[in-house]
């Protein structure tokens, strides 16, 4: 998409002014892409590291597996996820604060003995299986931004800003052209009064 622009100063002064802006938000612009990239890969490391828990802990669970079948349903639920909000590099992140689980009453002597040991293993669970969620959300969400960021540094940098040059230059030559024509008319002019006078 090529500038539209007319040959006066007016443009040439709009077309300085919009150079000038795009050429100071570019600095900026690349700085946000570069914490956004490394903030994208540390989310992603935390993914990873929150599913390798959750797979130790299910692996933990796997010798008492045949047991949870005696673990009474609907005893343990979320109540609330509490989530905050971050901003990383302008871009607002959830971070999880809390999780709020619900225990319904149970009789301690009707219960197997590990019932309060299983309580407490399906809580880690869920708030594991909670946290990795809210990471991968966290991710796409820097992701997007990271890739927008990279989209408007690629438009100012290869876009625009060659685009604001060239026709700001264009603007220029174009009104020293017509200088030098009025210039090089008046002179003309002078110098026939001038023969005419003679």
């Amino acid at each position: 998409m090529a500038i539209k622009f007319q040959y006066n100063k007016t443009f040439l002064q709009q077309l300085g002014k919009g150079l000038k802006v795009r050429e100071n938000a570019l600095p900026t612009l690349v700085a946000k892409e570069s914490a956004l990239r490394v903030e994208v890969k540390k989310a992603r490391e935390s993914v990873v590291t929150l599913e390798e828990q959750l797979t130790r802990t299910y692996d933990a669970q796997r010798e008492t597996f045949r047991f949870w079948s005696e673990f009474p349903k609907n005893l343990v639920s979320v109540k609330d996820v509490q989530v905050d909000v971050k901003k990383i590099a302008g871009v607002k992140t959830p971070i999880l604060q809390k999780v709020l689980f619900t225990v319904e009453r149970y009789s301690a002597f009707l219960q197997p003995a590990w019932l309060p040991g299983g309580i407490e293993t399906l809580k880690t669970i869920a708030q594991l299986k909670i946290e990795a969620e809210l990471a991968k959300r966290k991710v796409e969400i820097l992701e997007y931004a990271r890739k927008k960021t990279t989209q408007k540094v690629n438009l100012y940098e290869k876009v625009q800003i060659p685009e604001y040059r060239e026709a700001i230059r264009k603007i220029k030559r174009f009104m020293e052209d017509e200088d030098n024509l009025s210039k090089s008319s008046q002179k003309i002019l002078k110098e026939k009064i001038a023969a005419e006078a003679a």
